[in-house]
């Protein structure tokens, strides 16, 4: 096998039709999605795939049918960069340093702030659905690169098929995989994108006719500032103080006294040397060859079931080392390291926080060319208090844009999908700015663009210009790379050579649902 092939996506698509349980509305078989087992994946067709609607659960990837299934999914992604944090999120982040430097919990137990396990997309409650691929590894492993036929000389075929293949069913019968459900955390607030400020009674609130209140706080620093610019009035080097001076001094006082405060500024707080709790978080390379990895996967493992237990109420048997291993140590994303990308490399990572010695919580995310994007959030139930899950995406979103300083490309926050139509998953639109992913153009919109339009259909294009078309549609099925008995063909040779009944209908939703650029890269196995 040549070299430039080391590193390539092999997937097995299995289609969809057949509907499953909702873990959102709870409808026995509203929820439809299409699905493929990922051998192996390269990190940029993995960012690019995700920039198309799809999402990893373990090994398996699955994108929603968006206009059948009862609880459309629309992929969502903050903007890290312009983040901007809000008071609830300032709270937590206060919370916790309270917490670290002082101890101190007797505000916090009243559940002032309810746990957003901000990442609740795909659940590990169900493994009896799950089974991986039974196809062998030699199989997977190309031999050749077959050139019979020139790729460019293929037949063109544009039609699109609109027939979903059963998520259950492969070519071959022999596979049964469903795709973990979606299940909102017990106890989430319902959070409203909407908010309209409501008139004070009379008698109560803020008089409108009279000025604002204002803070002791900025009084005073505005007294320091006059007292200031009255000692620069009166001798600066034996001359006046000119009035532009006078006004550039006064408003660069007032940018830096009316900064908001950053997420960093919080978590990077110098702390008492008395300290109450030490608090690190560790990123730890998800691979059994990694030495912090396998020392601390016993402890990661215990914690998971402790939490899926005491969360989504799962029997012992159901989070186990195997399934834990399977669901969030088992990735397909190949690792690199680039000279322009981050120090820590791309690939899947176990975001691990330790409080004075143990792990309290863990956060799983994927490190990819553009994003970071978390996969799922498990923490211990007795440190509720401390809202981990909207703690842990804040760090999140600080650890995208430190990444960001050495890999410029790599800006955005991709936190799982987005279901209006589920009250209690709203609480993802409050990570601002953010942009929903047009299930029709894929192109992203502002989340603001998109809220009225779900407010009237939980099914909408987002994409409001009627001519838009899908820029990365499959324009030549022939193209479609294939791995078929060790060799990487196109499909127009594969066709030509496949005995039995024609499964172009398959590998034209395949393709249509991957778009034409990682149709070309990746390899669709067929056996």
């Amino acid at each position: 096998m040549a070299a430039a092939e080391s590193s390539l996506s092999i997937v097995e698509y299995f289609g969809g039709e057949d509907g499953y349980r909702c873990g959102y509305c709870k409808n026995e078989t509203g929820n439809l999605s299409h699905g493929m087992w990922a051998h192996s994946m390269t990190i940029q067709d993995y960012q690019d795939l995700i920039d198309r609607g799809w999402r990893r659960s373990g090994k398996y990837v699955y994108k929603p049918i968006m206009n059948q299934t009862c609880c459309p999914q629309y992929t969502i992604r903050c903007q890290a960069l312009h983040f901007q944090t809000s008071k609830s999120h300032k709270k937590v982040l206060k919370k916790m340093l309270k917490f670290i430097s002082k101890g101190d919990v007797s505000k916090v137990m009243g559940g002032e702030e309810p746990m957003d396990s901000h990442i609740e997309d795909v659940v590990a409650c169900n493994y009896e659905f799950r089974s991986e691929s039974h196809v062998s590894q030699a199989e997977l492993t190309p031999l050749s690169v077959d050139h019979a036929e020139s790729v460019e000389t293929e037949d063109k075929d544009k039609e699109q098929m609109e027939e979903e293949v059963n998520v259950k069913k492969v070519e071959s019968g022999s596979l049964q995989i469903h795709v973990a459900k979606d299940t909102p955390v017990p106890g989430e607030p319902s959070h409203s994108t909407k908010i309209v400020p409501a008139l004070p009674k009379p008698g109560k609130g803020a008089d409108l006719s009279k000025p604002p209140c204002r803070k002791a706080k900025d009084i005073r620093k505005e007294r320091k500032l006059q007292k200031l610019l009255q000692n620069q009035m009166c001798t600066c080097e034996g001359s006046p103080l000119q009035a532009g001076d006078q006004v550039l001094l006064l408003q660069n006082s007032k940018s830096k006294t009316n900064q908001p405060k950053t997420i960093e500024d919080f978590i990077f707080a110098s702390l008492p040397d008395d300290a109450a709790h030490k608090l690190e978080v560790r990123l730890v390379p998800v691979s059994f060859e990694d030495p912090q990895f396998k020392s601390s996967f016993s402890q990661s493992a215990a914690l998971f079931a402790k939490y899926q237990m005491a969360i989504h109420k799962d029997a012992p048997s159901d989070c186990g080392e195997n399934e834990f291993t399977r669901f969030l140590c088992d990735s397909p994303l190949e690792a690199e390291n680039l000279p322009n990308g981050p120090d820590c490399g791309y690939g899947s990572f176990h975001q691990q926080y330790w409080l004075d010695g143990k792990i309290i919580a863990v956060g799983v995310v994927d490190v990819l060319p553009y994003c970071v994007s978390s996969v799922y959030l498990y923490y211990d139930p007795d440190y509720s208090f401390l809202s981990l899950g909207v703690y842990s995406a804040l760090r999140e979103i600080a650890f995208t844009r430190q990444l960001h300083e050495k890999a410029p490309d790599l800006c955005f926050y991709y936190m799982g999908f987005y279901i209006h139509s589920c009250p209690k998953m709203r609480y993802k639109g409050q990570y601002r700015p953010s942009d929903l992913l047009c299930p029709e153009t894929y192109v992203w919109m502002p989340i603001e663009q998109c809220l009225p339009l779900l407010e009237h259909s939980k099914y909408c294009r987002f994409n409001q210009d009627v001519k838009a078309v899908d820029e990365g549609r499959v324009k030549e099925l022939g193209r479609v790379r294939v791995l078929h008995k060790r060799t990487i063909m196109p499909y127009s040779v594969y066709k030509k050579r496949r005995k039995g009944p024609s499964d172009e209908a398959s590998v034209q939703q395949y393709a249509s649902l991957v778009g034409q650029t990682c149709s070309e890269r990746m390899l669709l196995f067929r056996s």
